[in-house]
């Protein structure tokens, strides 16, 4: 049997909200693949679902929320599938995460060296001794300075930069295949951003991991990402490699976004933010979410949703009707502002 080149594969997975005023599809029909070794970018706006998706591919989702239906194939085994007792054992060993806010993440009564220290003693039964000698090591290695002195310390001694470091080094602590970072370099300024991301490169190339990087940042996608998906509304609506997708954009979204960076290579008298806000997540639509913000938007996008469609070109796949058989050109209609 030949062996996947992906490290893990999600088909059609659907996360959903159970609340009183009704059911929130937060992930709706995501598939998506992430190769060995190369790093897969998810962009979208704040509400879009990008970390509901993180979270459950961890499967740390708790009500009112729920995995519905779909398919978490990690290494050949569907993980919707396994005991709680099993993913306890794949989480921050196989599996890991970077959490948004290194603050709240970090316990603010335990030292850095005990938190790291932890994934050490549980997955893989070391005693005190050596687990803090390993830690020592792993800070060391994200290229925090004076690691013996650190580890004795509490995350509120440390700066934000520092503390970003030490989530990279617990998620990294036990070598995992796959690194899920949700946006790593947030309230960051850009030098330390750009020495975080820089430092999670060079550790994928060291330890050879595959990388899912949940970001609003297209800059980051651009500087860090193999392949790129974006999300809005809790579907993905464009899939590529990251160079057609910044070359060759297809999604009014998509190009939306990228009309909205500022831009050094193009003479840009202002930026064009896309018009309009996501709608409510309790807005039941029979088409296209976009569609009240899109401006080529015709009547058939606000009556069905399009398919993820593939391109011609074999390395690109949209959700959008004019890139379809079926679209009706001429037909637009005015979104709404």
């Amino acid at each position: 049997m030949k062996e996947s080149s992906n490290v893990l594969e999600i088909n059609n997975l659907q996360t959903s909200f159970f609340t009183k005023q009704g059911e929130v599809k937060a992930v709706d029909d995501v598939s998506l693949k992430v190769r060995k070794g190369k790093t897969l970018g998810i962009v979208g706006e704040s509400g879009s679902g990008k970390s509901i998706l993180s979270l459950s591919i961890l499967r740390l989702i708790f009500k009112p929320g729920q995995i519905v239906s779909g398919e978490i194939i990690y290494n050949g085994e569907n993980l919707l599938d396994k005991p709680e007792r099993y993913m306890r054992g794949l989480r921050g060993n196989q599996i890991s995460m970077i959490f948004q806010e290194p603050m709240t993440s970090l316990n603010p009564v335990f030292t850095i060296g005990e938190q790291i220290a932890e994934a050490y003693r549980i997955h893989e039964g070391l005693g005190s001794k050596e687990a803090l000698r390993r830690t020592v090591d792993m800070l060391r290695l994200v290229g925090i300075p004076s690691p013996e002195k650190r580890a004795r310390q509490y995350p509120f001694q440390l700066s934000g930069g520092m503390r970003q470091r030490v989530m990279i080094a617990m998620a990294l602590a036990c070598n995992p295949d796959l690194l899920i970072a949700d946006e790593p370099t947030t309230a960051l300024d850009v030098t330390i951003q750009a020495q975080i991301l820089e430092l999670m490169k060079e550790l994928q190339q060291k330890l050879h991991m595959s990388i899912i990087m949940i970001t609003h940042d297209l800059g980051i996608v651009a500087e860090t990402c193999d392949d790129v998906a974006v999300m809005y509304c809790g579907k993905i609506v464009e899939y590529a490699d990251v160079r057609t997708l910044f070359r060759q954009p297809k999604h009014p979204y998509t190009i939306g976004l990228l009309n909205s960076l500022p831009r050094h290579d193009i003479d840009q008298e202002e930026l064009e933010p896309i018009t309009g806000s996501v709608p409510s997540p309790f807005e039941e639509r029979a088409g296209c979410s976009f569609a009240p913000r899109c401006p080529h938007a015709a009547q058939q996008c606000y009556e069905k949703l399009p398919d993820l469609k593939m391109l011609d070109s074999g390395q690109q796949q949209v959700r959008c009707w004019m890139y379809t058989d079926q679209w009706e050109s001429g037909t637009e209609v005015h979104g709404e502002s």
